[in-house]
């Protein structure tokens, strides 16, 4: 009975996601347009915009076959549904589709809520520790590896562009290249300060500490977005990559710093041997940054124009992984809560990720609000 119940809600929410991707764009119809369009003698005068068509048939074209296959996975349930009633022994078939159908709807249901201009982008992911030294950095490096895991069970590729060691443990800093579709879209939910409550390893006293540290996350730019840099403003430095990142970075003098002179901003690239990819990697994190900063700079003209009184900047907490007196992860914007923080930290973040996304398409995610507590 418990089983019928949920093949029935998961099929009504299967139903829900193909209902509303044919109510905001007939995918079926669009594709049809979109093909006629490519079929135009004129279709590639103009390459950027036939290019954008392209990609726009191909978003087109997945959900089509999201829908196919929704469809098709509730009508297999259904009639494993009859054949149960008709006294056939499924069960393990029945689970098996259910299961499946589950997993297609949670992915296309967060698919629903990233929508954003450069939500199906690449992401470029920054981790830096806060005050504290090697606590700070420890836990910085705690991050990096629960990233790099959850990153792994997504199957999204990571370059891990930049590496710096601390001196005694952890990382100064981290940048990453995360591809995959959808990969800024759903680390945009991790962008701020984390927190991280503990007996440290490095008090010989043993007493509790709090460490925080900041992670970023940038949409990598596609070609034609116009970040304009010009090679007056950079200043390049070569360097020798720091060994102390073991199987991380490559020990060579092709690592690359690019300093933004009008700016200040600052970016380096050690993973490859090659000063010239270096570089290449480098000048993406670079415009990417760049990109942010504009962004950021027009929003807070907007924002005084209007009077708003809200700081654009990382600076509160938004999520706390306690481990001492008591074990809780806490998201303090949408308070989702798990207990299990090995687990957590091994990468599963799924989540915490998914409650931002909901809280945020529904307009009701709030400011991050500590605990008294924590």
């Amino acid at each position: 009975m418990t089983s019928r119940c949920a093949a029935t809600r998961i099929s009504a929410n299967a139903r829900a996601i193909c209902g509303a991707i044919f109510e905001v764009s007939r995918p079926d119809e669009e594709l049809s347009r979109l093909d006629a369009r490519a079929a135009a003698p004129d279709f590639w005068l103009n390459p950027a915009e036939a290019q954008k068509a392209q990609q726009r048939r191909r978003r087109v074209e997945q959900d089509c076959d999201l829908i196919r296959s929704l469809q098709r996975k509730t009508d297999d349930l259904a009639v494993l549904l009859e054949w149960a009633q008709a006294g056939e022994r499924v069960e393990a078939d029945f689970a098996q589709a259910l299961d499946a159908l589950s997993q297609e709807v949670q992915a296309g249901e967060t698919k629903r809520m990233l929508g954003g201009e450069h939500d199906r982008a690449n992401a470029i992911v920054a981790i830096h520790p806060g005050a504290g030294g090697t606590e700070s950095q420890d836990w910085a490096e705690m991050l990096l590896r629960m990233y790099l895991r959850w990153m792994e069970r997504r199957g999204f590729r990571r370059e891990l562009v930049d590496y710096q060691p601390g001196e005694e443990a952890g990382i100064k800093s981290a940048t990453i290249l995360v591809s995959g579709e959808y990969a800024f879209g759903l680390l945009s939910a991790e962008a701020g300060v984390h927190r991280l409550v503990r007996i440290s390893p490095f008090d010989s006293a043993a007493r509790r500490h709090t460490s925080f540290a900041s992670v970023y996350v940038w949409p990598e730019l596609p070609e034609d977005v116009d970040i304009q840099i010009d090679d007056k403003d950079l200043r390049i430095d070569t360097f020798r990559s720091s060994g102390a990142g073991g199987q991380h970075v490559n020990v060579t003098d092709s690592a690359i710093r690019i300093t933004h002179l009008p700016t200040g901003l600052v970016v380096s690239c050690q993973n490859e041997r090659s000063q010239h990819r270096n570089r290449d990697s480098a000048m993406r994190v670079l415009k990417a940054r760049l990109y942010d900063l504009k962004v950021r700079e027009n929003q807070a003209r907007l924002e005084q124009i209007g009077g708003a009184k809200k700081e654009i900047a990382f600076g509160s907490q938004i999520r706390s992984y306690v481990l001492q007196p008591y074990q809780m992860v806490k998201d303090h914007r949408t308070r989702e809560q798990a207990g299990d923080v090995n687990r957590v930290l091994d990468g599963d973040i799924d989540q915490f990720i998914k409650a931002y996304l909901m809280q945020k398409a529904s307009g009701t995610l709030g400011e991050p609000v500590a605990d008294q507590d924590d």
